[in-house]
């Protein structure tokens, strides 16, 4: 099935179902009235819900609606917690040699993690507001997945049954601000201002042959002003999958229903395949010619993440934003 929520009944939205093709939507406000209220009781909730996505698809739900991508929030207008990884090693591997670095061995076996911001995320067409150019306005086109309540200390075998829903994000970066904060050696902070979810999330099962071994094995697609800039293959690649990625997180905590866990830029070893952030081309355009030709994103660029089913059709619907300067 798939997910969404209205902007309406406050911050949380309001929970709907959407139909396969993106085109109707019913509430779930009898079930559950937002995304996080759902996940927190999956088990009785994910049923009913999937009674009502079936009576959806089959024309048969009462008070189905046409959906309006403009009116819909992120699925989880804001999170408990969103960690996100980097689990893309030919991405790590191109910018360490770039500055000429080596990877270290251990990040061959340990993941990349950080805490990302949580409190609000922008909707699927909402655009994103930054202060200056100069920051170095980058997107960076993902995979997520939603879990329901994970146990400290799980084995990646049983984090993966904890996956409930998969969906995309633009985790939006500050390039320009990154290397002055990593310096101090405390981590992101102002450099990772507020991302964007997917229109929907879908639950693993909707993505038949799609989804095995806790990877999504689709391009995930991105034009900038319309143009095409990338289509890395997500499944491969992958150094590690969501099962060890939410092992990872919750190794010494319990992770909250609710909990978004980020896949890190999807990039290749192909980089025929184009990038999925303007970092990536900038580094290969420095391996290859000495120095990057790309600028970062301005205001006025738009993005567009989405991935598509072997038919061509949207699976989670697309992101569509525009670059605006924020208000002071």
């Amino acid at each position: 099935m798939k997910l969404g929520s209205l902007k309406e009944g406050g911050r949380d939205g309001t929970l709907i179902v959407v139909s396969r093709d993106l085109a109707r939507a019913v509430r779930a406000t009898g079930i559950a009235d937002t995304m996080q209220r759902a996940l927190e009781d999956w088990s009785n909730a994910a049923p009913r819900l999937n009674a009502l996505s079936d009576a959806l698809n089959a024309g048969t739900a009462e008070g189905a609606f046409d959906v309006d991508m403009a009116q819909l929030a992120s699925p989880l207008p804001r999170a408990y917690e969103f960690v996100d990884g980097s689990a893309y090693l030919p991405h790590v591997e191109r910018v360490r040699r770039a500055r000429g670095a080596e990877v270290p061995e251990s990040f061959y076996t340990d993941p990349l993690m950080y805490q990302a911001v949580s409190a609000g995320f922008y909707g699927p067409r909402d655009p994103v507001r930054v202060p200056s150019e100069e920051y170095g306005i980058d997107l960076e086109a993902e995979i997520v997945v939603i879990t329901d309540d994970v146990p400290m200390a799980v084995s990646p075998e049983q984090a993966a049954g904890h996956i409930q829903l998969v969906g995309l994000v633009n985790d939006v970066s500050l390039r320009n601000l990154i290397p002055g904060e990593l310096a101090k050696g405390f981590g992101f902070l102002q450099s990772k201002p507020r991302s964007a979810l997917s229109p929907v999330f879908v639950t693993p099962d909707e993505l038949g042959d799609a989804w095995k071994g806790s990877k999504l094995h689709r391009p995930l697609l991105t034009h900038i002003n319309g143009e095409w800039f990338g289509a890395p293959e997500a499944g491969v690649d992958m150094q590690f999958d969501f099962g060890q990625l939410v092992a990872h997180a919750a190794k010494t905590r319990p992770l909250s229903a609710g909990t978004i866990v980020g896949s890190g830029t999807v990039a290749n070893e192909d980089t025929s395949l184009g990038a999925s952030c303007f970092a990536e081309r900038r580094t290969v355009e420095t391996l290859e010619h000495g120095k990057p030709s790309t600028p970062f994103m301005k205001f006025g660029d738009t993005v567009r993440i989405e991935m598509l089913d072997e038919a061509g059709a949207s699976i989670f619907g697309a992101i569509e934003q525009r670059i605006e300067r924020a208000d002071a």
